[in-house]
C-alpha cells in the first residue's frame, strides 16, 4: 500500500505551511504555537491516509495535493463524499471527539502536506479561540459539500458530476492541470469507467478539456462551469460565505 513519507522541508522552499489557506487564515500567535510541531510529508497518488474505522493519529494540511474522502461499501465499491485540498485539513473527527470515521482518506492528486499529531491540534482547539471558530465553519462547509455531492450523484448526469468534480479539484490546485486516470475518477464518482470515458469525450469535443494518459487539461473553465449543474455553485457560494479567506482564491 502506498504511504506518505516525511521529507526535508528545507529542500523545498516553495512548500510553506501557509500555502494552506486554512493555516494562513489563523492568527499569528496560533501559527506560532502550531507550526513548530508540524512536519512536511510527501503525499503520493493513491496513498491511503486512513481506512474506515481507523483511529486517526494526525491532522493533515495539504499545500498542493488533494485528498478524497470516500465511503466504502461492504462489497468494496466506493464513492467520494468530499474533497480536501489547500482550503482546509483532513482529520476533522479528531477534533470533534469521534476519533475514527466511516470514510477512507486517499490522495487523489499527488503533492505535499504538513501534518501534526492529533493531540497537539486538540490542545489548541480546546483553547476555544480562533481555531475552534474557524474549524466549526470549515466543518459546516464540508457538510454542505457532502450533502450536495449526494444530491448530485442521485439526480444529475455523469457529465455534470464530472464537471462538478473537476471544478472542485481545480479550486484546490494551482493551474488548470490534473493528473488523474479515468478509472480513478470512476471510483471517485461511484460510476462505471465507460461512463466517465463517454462524458470526458463529450467535454473534449466541446473544447472544454484535453485528456491524454491520465493528464487532464482544462482549456475553458467558463464553459466547464456552464456545463456543470447547480451543485458546484451551491458548494462554492456556501464555502466562500463561511470561509471568506477563500473567496478571492480563484
Amino acid at each position: 500500500m502506498t504511504t506518505v513519507s516525511k521529507v526535508d522541508h528545507s529542500k523545498l522552499d516553495n512548500q510553506k505551511p501557509t500555502r494552506n489557506y486554512f493555516l494562513n487564515a489563523l492568527p499569528v500567535e496560533i501559527q506560532e504555537r502550531l507550526l513548530p510541531h508540524m512536519e512536511l510529508v510527501e503525499m503520493p497518488l493513491a496513498a491511503v491516509l486512513y481506512e474506515t474505522g481507523d483511529v486517526m493519529r494526525h491532522v493533515y494540511f495539504p499545500t498542493d495535493c488533494i485528498v478524497s474522502l470516500l465511503y466504502v461499501m461492504e462489497n468494496g465499491s466506493q464513492a467520494e463524499i468530499s474533497v480536501v485540498g489547500n482550503d482546509g485539513f483532513v482529520g476533522m473527527s479528531l477534533l470533534m471527539g469521534g476519533e475514527s470515521t466511516t470514510s477512507r482518506g486517499i490522495v487523489q492528486s499527488a503533492g505535499y502536506a504538513y501534518r501534526i499529531v492529533g493531540s497537539r491540534m486538540k490542545t489548541e482547539f480546546n483553547r476555544h479561540g480562533e481555531l475552534l471558530y474557524l474549524t466549526l465553519r470549515y466543518a459546516q462547509a464540508l457538510i454542505t459539500q457532502m450533502a450536495q455531492t449526494a444530491v448530485c450523484n442521485r439526480h444529475h448526469s455523469i457529465e455534470q458530476q464530472l464537471c462538478r468534480w473537476l471544478l472542485l479539484s481545480l479550486d484546490r490546485l494551482e493551474g488548470n492541470h490534473l493528473v488523474m486516470t479515468q478509472e480513478l475518477i470512476a471510483n471517485m464518482l461511484g460510476v462505471r469507467r465507460e461512463g466517465v470515458t463517454e462524458a470526458a469525450g463529450r467535454l473534449h469535443k466541446k473544447g472544454v478539456i484535453d485528456y491524454s494518459r491520465g493528464h487532464i487539461l482544462v482549456n475553458d473553465r467558463e464553459k466547464l462551469e456552464d456545463t456543470c449543474c447547480e451543485c458546484y455553485r451551491v458548494v462554492k457560494s456556501e464555502t466562500n460565505r463561511l470561509l471568506p479567506f477563500l473567496a478571492n482564491k480563484k
